[in-house]
């Protein structure tokens, strides 16, 4: 009977441990891209959880129609699920801080709903993975040649108000870009600058990495990192 009881104590004992020895790390909001899936981060996500992140730290947003990807832009329904994400991140995190990942248009889709709700001052670590910060050769200069929702006003056309609203503007204390030079959207035209700068770049980031792959593996082959540039 004793054996037993030593036992048990011993178990409850290791419980309590564990769960005080739990990290209070940012809550991390994953934002995929257009047309995409939150299955996307599913790499990053591994990595966060084998870092010790439980899944409640870790918001990943379904957002925009999933088979028209012309049909999305930066406007409307598509920010309603990235809105309510970071809301729920901030208002649950233990540090009172949230860390923000974005790939492809979920980086700008992420940084207008940032700036749009004043919501920089949460935002430690803000990583952007091929976004197109800058505007896509390919969707023409606004508001000439702009044929699709994804490129107008609310989208990535060179010089589009959307675009124009988050220049200049950092979306973190900290910010980091993951770019490359082989991206076959962000260099779909053979350029990957605008204006003399690459346009996955974000505004005062901190630093920049450049690998060559393309424009998805540039999401599920750094996982490593993205989750080093948060911690």
């Amino acid at each position: 009977m004793k054996s037993l009881m030593i036992a048990a104590l011993c178990a409850v004992l290791v419980l309590w441990g564990a769960a005080s020895s739990a990290a209070c790390v940012d809550n991390v909001v994953l934002v995929h891209g257009n047309a995409g899936s939150p299955s996307d981060f599913n790499n990053t996500y591994s990595e966060l959880r084998a870092r010790g992140y439980a899944t409640s730290q870790i918001f990943r947003p379904s957002w925009g129609l999933k088979t028209c990807p012309a049909c999305n832009d930066h406007s409307g329904s598509e920010e309603t699920p990235v809105e309510n994400a970071l809301f729920d991140a901030i208002a649950s995190s233990c540090t009172g801080k949230i860390d923000v990942i974005g790939h492809s248009m979920g980086v700008t889709l992420a940084a207008r709903e940032i700036n749009k709700f004043g919501l920089k001052s949460y935002v430690d670590s803000f990583v952007g993975i091929a976004g197109a910060y800058r505007g896509l050769w390919s969707c023409g200069t606004y508001p000439w040649n702009v044929w699709t929702s994804t490129c107008g006003s609310q989208g990535l056309s060179i010089g589009s108000p959307l675009l124009t609203s988050l220049a200049g503007k950092k979306p973190g204390a900290r910010a980091y870009s993951i770019k490359s030079n082989i991206d076959q959207i962000v260099c779909s035209t053979g350029v990957c600058t605008v204006g003399g700068v690459h346009s996955s770049t974000i505004p005062g980031e901190n630093a920049s990495y450049t690998y060559a792959t393309g424009h998805f593996g540039l999401l599920t082959g750094t996982a490593v990192t993205q989750a080093n540039l948060i911690q």
